[in-house]
C-alpha cells in the first residue's frame, strides 16, 4: 500500500512480490498494513489489517509495508512497528532521510534489497523499474532471523547495525 512507483496520478496501490516472502521463508501472524487477502492472497499473514492499523493492538510476528505517503508519513508507522518489537517492515532505502536515520538506530537487522523490487500493481502487473531502492528492516528473534534468511537466498545485503 505505498508509493514505490512513479505513477503520476495513477495509483499508489503497489505490493510486496512473492519473491521477497519466499525469501524470508517466514510466517508472520498479522499483516498490518494489508489492502486485504483478496489482493494480496501470497502474502503468508495469519490476518490482515486493512484499516485503522494505527490505533489497533498488534499481536505476533508482523510484516508491515506501510504506506509510503506525505512527508513524514512513514514516521508513525515505525514508531509503532519499533514499540512493537518483533516483525520486518519494507521502507525506501532514503539513508539520508532523518527517519530512516531513527528506524537504522533501532533495526536489529536491515536488507539492502537487490536488485530493485518491481512492485505488483492495483491490477495485479509488476510495475517498471522503480526509482527507489528498498530495505527490509527487523526486530526480535523472528525478523532477525527472516532477515537473514532472505539474505542467505541472495535478497540483498545485510546491515546489522547492533
Amino acid at each position: 500500500m505505498a508509493l514505490h512507483e512513479q505513477s503520476v496520478g495513477a495509483t499508489d496501490e503497489w505490493y510486496t512480490p512473492p519473491h521477497v516472502f519466499e525469501a524470508m521463508g517466514a510466517r508472520f501472524d498479522t499483516d498490518v498494513a494489508s489492502p486485504g487477502v483478496a489482493v494480496v492472497p501470497w502474502i503468508p499473514a495469519g490476518y490482515h489489517v486493512t484499516r485503522d492499523s494505527l490505533g489497533l493492538q498488534w499481536s505476533g510476528f508482523v510484516w508491515m509495508n506501510p504506506p509510503f505517503g506525505g512527508r513524514n508519513g512513514l514516521l508513525p508507522w515505525l514508531e509503532k512497528f519499533f514499540r512493537h518489537s518483533d516483525g520486518v517492515c519494507l521502507v525506501p532505502d532514503r539513508t539520508s532521510a532523518p527517519w530512516w536515520q531513527w528506524a537504522a538506530h533501532r533495526a536489529e537487522r536491515i536488507l539492502f534489497v537487490a536488485p530493485k523490487i518491481k512492485f505488483i500493481g492495483a491490477d495485479g502487473n509488476p510495475g517498471k523499474s522503480p526509482a527507489q531502492g528498498t530495505c527490509l528492516m527487523s526486530r526480535g528473534s523472528k525478523g532477525r532471523a527472516a532477515i537473514t534468511a532472505a539474505a542467505d537466498r541472495g535478497l540483498g545485503v545485510l546491515a546489522q547495525p547492533r
